[in-house]
């Protein structure tokens, strides 16, 4: 077997016994340890790649808000833009009992929850794991195990004479995968994401799927609304502090949801809704840039990770900011290094060469770390060198996921008297740090200003948010406003 090209190898004796044998790139007689300069020069050369100036985030902002507007003018744009038929804030007054479901990647989510008016609320939940065999098999089988565990949970959960003989309680049901929707109770599944593959459902209304499976079981509920978890995170927000105006999910995707005015979305004009009413848009902004790349600051890193991704070319956005690529970027600069006879001479580094290796929020500053996952010893001044390089390349998703917000706020007019933006995923909750670098970007782009605009851990959108959609839907249609979406 050839020698690794990063300093180790091994070779088969005439008797079958296997050497490691451990080379080196270096003339030196003493194996080269990384020292404290060293190291700082090579920061030094990483801060100018993933550094992101006030001036190339303004640049950034203004490409993202031009291409917002074009996802709100036509249909089927990189990003979609698709209006959900949520009307409105919620008042903080709506109340009485609501189920919500959420299919999840690996959960299937079932919510109880009451609406106590006043911004208040109680919540009670039950998960379900979903098998693999689930996920694959037919998709009428999926929602005939979703009705039969929502049905469980109301016999477990609902006292006896909750639900009156004859009556259905409104379900909100959170479906985040990608949907086109002509109506709030409606939702053609375009692909299925996450792992998914249940079978005869893309194409299909998956509302009218759910429903048939409801009527099989006898369950007393009735599907009121369908929506995406960014969606509902933005109108669960609200309903607890009513200065929210963004949601956005930073996790292993990324998202955000707004408020629009209805005259301000052409593609829907046809559709005869008042101009002055407001509508929830779920942006699916995580395919910003993608396949044309003229804005987004791609380096030849973040080339490799969407070059050898399962979608090439796509999610460029999501690419660079999401919690799924970041430990990678740290992981190829990583590499490079020791390609280049920088890091680990010595040392055999086949388990830190495999994609994905690492975790985006390890704690690659502890020795314990390199030891355990990768059997590999590490100097002070390099666990100092990956710490700070992690800082870079988190700081740089934090940077351009405010301008995200920031092309909002902008097209809003938000600024001047500010607003809250909830955020929730794991990134923006376990990422040290992230929020703050949010923040900061935000004031880089604004000036001063940019503290008018907070962001907060956001409320439970998948379940909390769904319930409260599910009560504003049956409310509006109770009064007759735009009963036909």
């Amino acid at each position: 077997m050839p020698t690794s090209r990063r300093g180790s190898g091994s070779v088969t004796l005439p008797t079958g016994q296997v050497l490691a044998i451990h080379t080196r790139t270096q003339d030196e007689g003493d194996l080269p340890h990384a020292t404290k300069k060293t190291m700082a020069d090579h920061l030094r050369k990483y801060e100018t790649i993933f550094t992101l100036t006030p001036q190339r985030m303004r640049i950034v902002v203004e490409a993202f808000k031009e291409t917002l507007e074009l996802g709100l003018e036509k249909p089927k744009q990189v990003v979609p833009m698709i209006p959900t038929f949520v009307f409105d804030w919620p008042t903080g007054e709506e109340t009485g009992d609501f189920l919500a479901v959420d299919l999840g990647g690996t959960n299937l989510r079932v919510c109880l929850v009451t609406l106590q008016g006043n911004g208040k609320f109680e919540i009670t939940q039950s998960k379900y794991r979903l098998t693999e065999e689930q996920k694959q098999e037919d998709g009428q089988k999926l929602f005939d195990f979703c009705a039969e565990c929502l049905k469980t949970f109301i016999d477990t959960n609902l006292g006896e004479g909750t639900v009156k003989e004859g009556e259905k309680l409104p379900l909100g049901f959170t479906f985040s995968y990608p949907c086109s929707q002509e109506r709030i109770d409606h939702g053609e599944l375009i692909r299925w994401t996450k792992g998914f593959g249940a079978t005869n459902t893309e194409g299909r209304d998956v509302a009218a799927m759910f429903r048939e499976s409801l009527k099989t079981h006898n369950v007393p509920a009735e599907l009121t609304a369908i929506i995406n978890d960014t969606t509902g995170t933005l109108i669960a927000s609200s309903y607890v502090n009513p200065r929210t105006r963004i949601a956005v999910i930073f996790g292993t995707g990324c998202n955000a949801a707004y408020m629009e005015r209805v005259g301000d979305i052409p593609k829907i004009k046809n559709l005869g809704i008042d101009d002055e009413a407001q509508m929830a848009i779920n942006c699916e902004w995580g395919a910003f840039d993608s396949f044309e790349h003229e804005h987004l600051p791609r380096t030849k890193y973040d080339q490799i990770i969407d070059e050898t991704s399962n979608k090439p070319g796509e999610q460029a956005f999501e690419k660079l900011i999401s919690g799924r690529y970041l430990g990678e970027i740290l992981r190829l600069v990583i590499c490079e290094l020791i390609d280049e006879g920088v890091l680990f001479l010595g040392q055999n580094t086949y388990k830190i060469e495999t994609a994905y290796a690492f975790d985006t929020a390890g704690t690659v500053d502890d020795h314990r770390y390199f030891t355990h996952f990768f059997a590999l010893e590490t100097t002070l001044a390099e666990r100092q060198f990956f710490r700070a390089l992690a800082k870079l390349v988190g700081r740089r998703a934090a940077r351009l996921s405010a301008c995200g917000i920031a092309a909002i706020v902008s097209r809003m007019g938000y600024l001047e008297e500010g607003c809250s933006v909830g955020a929730d995923g794991s990134l923006y909750n376990k990422y040290p740090g992230f929020a703050d670098r949010v923040h900061e970007g935000l004031q880089d782009i604004f000036g001063d200003k940019g503290r008018n605009i907070v962001t907060y851990h956001a409320e439970d959108g998948s379940g909390v948010g769904s319930a409260i959609i599910a009560s504003m839907t049956k409310i509006r249609k109770d009064k007759g406003l735009y009963v036909n979406v």
